[in-house]
């Protein structure tokens, strides 16, 4: 027999004053310590000891990227339901709240302000890259093409860098994840995802060949111009399946075979393109049966779009 004492303890979590702001906080999306101790204006170790127990008792998430830690409304579990209904509960007009919004939204703007000095660094070598290849808005719709009709509520996207494919579904969805290694591009990821306001999409720090999700997660994974850069795409692919649900969508873009060697040196690409076979093979390996694909030519780089469906009785490597 279930017990009370879950609710018990998150509704005492929750009734205490700063805590509430906490919550009302975190489902406006990812914060660490240091930012709500801006916004609050109370000491580390105080904000640290009321996220600590609103994490116990299930009202928010913790997720660790580096020596950062970020904190978000729980998305599972009763405790979360119970979040999402204090959030709903919360007077618009009350002044202390009115104030910590105002100076989240300053936060979030110095997250663009510092996401748009990456990309203007790194403007020059993106633009030189994107020269070389189709549109990618061309790209985008033969992705939304190829997934019309099929009914997708869990994504997650391996290799986020931006979170564009995120924000591309996100609207279709009920909850999106993203996962990198870079915390440089989850940076970018989280402020674009806020600007579009894709709020039923995150994003966290993880490695591609360990996804911390349990197996049968989502109903489709993209990965999109990411397996270029691994010494292991076909481990990747596996365990990109390994989180699909039987009959979940896998789907792929990344380059054809091509002989562009600058890229090994100016854009550290380990693989120089994929072939349809190479990639058949990876499908069969893990359980996928490829649906479709779809080539895209470009000056001279192609772009290839794969989806694989998972078999009910499919084994992912």
């Amino acid at each position: 027999m279930e017990s009370i004492e879950p609710l018990l303890s998150a509704l005492r979590a929750a009734a205490e004053p700063t805590r509430l702001r906490l919550l009302a906080l975190c489902a406006h999306g990812e914060l660490t310590v240091s930012e709500l101790v801006g916004i609050l204006g109370q000491s580390q170790p105080r904000v640290s000891r009321h996220l600590k127990l609103l994490t116990e008792a299930g009202l928010l998430e913790r997720i660790r990227e580096g020596s950062w830690v970020f904190h978000r409304q729980a998305q599972e579990g009763a405790a979360a339901h119970l979040a999402r209904q204090l959030n709903e509960m919360l007077p618009d007009q009350d002044g202390t709240l009115t104030r910590d919004l105002e100076r989240l939204s300053l936060v979030k703007n110095e997250r663009e302000r510092a996401a748009a000095d990456y990309f203007r660094r790194n403007a020059e070598s993106w633009d030189k890259l994107r020269s070389l290849h189709v549109d990618d808005s061309i790209v985008e719709r033969v992705l939304l093409d190829m997934l019309e009709g099929h009914q997708i509520d869990q994504l997650l996207d391996v290799g986020t860098g931006t979170g564009r494919m995120l924000e591309l579904f996100g609207e279709r969805l009920i909850k999106g994840e993203g996962i990198d290694l870079s915390r440089e591009m989850l940076s970018v990821a989280r402020a674009n995802l806020e600007r579009a306001g894709r709020d039923n999409c995150a994003v966290r720090q993880a490695d591609m060949y360990q996804i911390p999700f349990q197996a049968s997660a989502f109903d489709a994974v993209t990965m999109h111009q990411v397996l270029h850069f691994l010494d292991h795409p076909g481990r990747a692919v596996g365990e990109a399946v390994r989180v699909l649900k039987a009959g979940g969508l896998l789907l792929l873009v990344d380059f054809a075979p091509h002989n562009e060697e600058s890229l090994r040196d100016e854009h550290a690409h380990r693989r120089l393109g994929f072939d349809d076979t190479e990639v058949t093979a990876w499908f069969k390996a893990s359980g996928m049966s490829l649906l479709k694909s779809e080539h895209l030519p470009g000056n001279p780089l192609t772009v290839t779009i794969w989806l694989g469906q998972k078999n009910d009785s499919g084994n992912s490597v």
